[in-house]
């Protein structure tokens, strides 16, 4: 998988992942890298203090120069911890590029895929970004796209790499749909509009 997306023309990240310490698996490529305002109260303490403010200083620094997508608008509540992090980017010049989605993104990509009989909730992140690398991608790669507790072989698989957040896929009090959004890719992929990786990462399986 590091390979691919080292070698990628353009790599995307979701929820502000880290990748340094990680990068003998997920590489270091990074063109963009989405940040959900929740990933502030989640992952750095909503910035309590000066701890946690260098925590995620030293997250943005590591960007150099990448897009910062924060879908400031497409839950509520988001608004004051986006700020904070605008004004540590202003205050600290950091590098990178912020980009601040409509809510009117949403509602489209929503559309598209209830118009093509996928009866989503709210789209989730990583389906957002998929769906929008269609418009520019000729050929596209998906990684970490497992919505299951366990891998095929019974193996447990955490909700994402680098943390212990757990996940209810299948919760009727989710505002997504991920089992579905899977399904949907699952059959892209086996069309050959895309490459879904699901097990070991020497091929898409």
């Amino acid at each position: 998988m590091r390979g691919k997306i080292q070698a990628a023309f353009f790599s995307g990240r979701c929820n502000l992942a880290p990748v340094q310490e990680y990068a003998r698996d997920v590489g270091l490529k990074t063109d963009l890298v989405t940040m959900n305002p929740s990933v502030i109260q989640r992952a750095f303490e909503d910035l309590v203090n000066a701890t946690w403010r260098e925590k995620l200083l030293q997250r943005l620094h590591s960007l150099n120069g990448s897009i910062l997508w924060i879908p400031a608008f497409m839950a509520r509540g988001g608004k004051e911890r986006v700020e904070w992090v605008h004004e540590l980017i202003l205050k600290h010049r950091v590098d990178v590029r912020t980009a601040y989605p409509s809510l009117r993104l949403l509602h489209a990509v929503r559309g598209y895929w209830l118009t093509n009989k996928v009866h989503i909730k709210r789209p989730t992140t990583g389906l957002l970004m998929y769906t929008l690398a269609t418009r520019f991608c000729n050929q596209i790669y998906l990684y970490g796209f497992w919505p299951f507790p366990l891998d095929q072989n019974q193996n447990p698989v955490k909700y994402h790499y680098y943390d212990s957040l757990k996940y209810g896929y299948t919760s009727q009090a989710s505002p997504h749909t991920m089992p579905l959004e899977f399904k949907a890719l699952k059959s892209l992929h086996e069309q050959g509009a895309l490459k879904l990786t699901v097990g070991q990462c020497d091929g898409a399986t």
